[in-house]
């Protein structure tokens, strides 16, 4: 991190160690069993019921907190204005990495929120249902930076934000198979008005592209990005690769089966190649500027737990 880039993250956020944050959970009651937490977790994540209680019950209590004081703020806006009170969707944005554990906080949040009584109903959506189709990103040229920014629809994933932010009571998303590694056509994702709306993906802090443009991230209430260390998150994206090659690419109808039968040697090396190639660029060039536009971040160590929380000020 330059100094610069020091400089404004002790100016914006407030750092909390780890063992400062968790006194926070004390008197909140663990929602989560133990099945619950390993159902929730993704490969290489070490979550766990302490890192539950500890990290994201707090965080999942001060989102709770913040979508009360915005219900808040909108009712006495509409009584100042003499009209009704619509309920808003709280939204969350969540980004990181890939392989940084971003897609099992936003699941494990989806779960924490949805325990408050006044937000049972969560939703979550990645953004990789708006990825161009492979077809689009050939025609474009563009196959080889899949997950880039101009890899997405981005008008189309504004646009689904702002129709669940209105209050519309069916919004379709579309439907990415990670196994078929595209967009399915006939299928889709459907939210139905809900409490709190989560949409997690590497690129959703992205600031608009043109001064008059809408970004994603301008219809966020709160933001969480995941970070770590680069060779961190490296070693834990080729260690995903290996585990993913002894299951989900082993599926003849998995676009990955390819590297099935790769040597361990050989299918690390792939990984590297794939993570130096695609993902370190991107994460460079495009994810990690967007860090200081989270209101939360969550600084993991190298076993995946969470050491410290910067929370933005006010």
């Amino acid at each position: 991190m330059t100094p610069a880039a020091e400089s404004l993250q002790l100016s914006l956020y407030r750092e909390i160690p780890r063992a400062e944050w968790s006194r926070l959970a004390q008197g909140l009651e663990q929602p989560l069993t133990e099945q619950e937490v390993v159902q929730i977790r993704g490969l290489g994540d070490r979550l766990d019921l302490r890192e539950v209680r500890d990290v994201y019950l707090p965080i999942s209590r001060l989102m709770s907190t913040y979508a009360a004081g915005l219900r808040g703020i909108g009712s006495e806006t509409s009584a100042f204005l003499g009209t009704d009170a619509p309920r808003i969707p709280f939204v969350v944005g969540v980004a990181g990495s890939v392989a940084v554990g971003k897609s099992t906080v936003a699941r494990l949040l989806r779960e924490l929120m949805s325990r408050w009584s006044d937000t049972p109903r969560v939703e979550l959506v990645t953004t990789d249902g708006f990825l161009l189709s492979n077809a689009e990103l050939e025609r474009r040229g563009i196959m080889a930076r899949k997950g880039f920014p101009e890899s997405y629809d981005r008008r189309a994933l504004v646009d689904f934000v702002t129709r669940v932010k209105s209050g519309e009571e069916e919004v379709r998303a579309p439907f990415y198979s990670h196994m078929k590694y595209d967009i399915m056509p006939d299928a889709s994702v459907v939210v139905r008005r809900p409490d709190v709306l989560i949409v997690e993906g590497l690129n959703v802090l992205q600031p608009p592209p043109a001064p008059n443009d809408v970004a994603v991230s301008d219809l966020f209430d709160f933001s969480i990005f995941v970070d770590a260390d680069t060779a961190d998150i490296e070693e834990w994206y080729v260690s995903r690769f290996l585990q993913l090659r002894a299951g989900a690419f082993a599926n003849p109808a998995s676009y990955f089966n390819v590297f099935q039968h790769l040597s361990d040697d050989e299918a690390a090396q792939t990984a590297r190649d794939i993570w130096n190639e695609t993902n370190l660029p991107n994460l460079v060039e495009n994810v990690a500027p967007t860090k200081h536009r989270g209101t939360l971040v969550l600084r993991k160590g190298r076993d995946h737990a969470v050491e410290s929380v910067l929370l933005r000020k006010f």
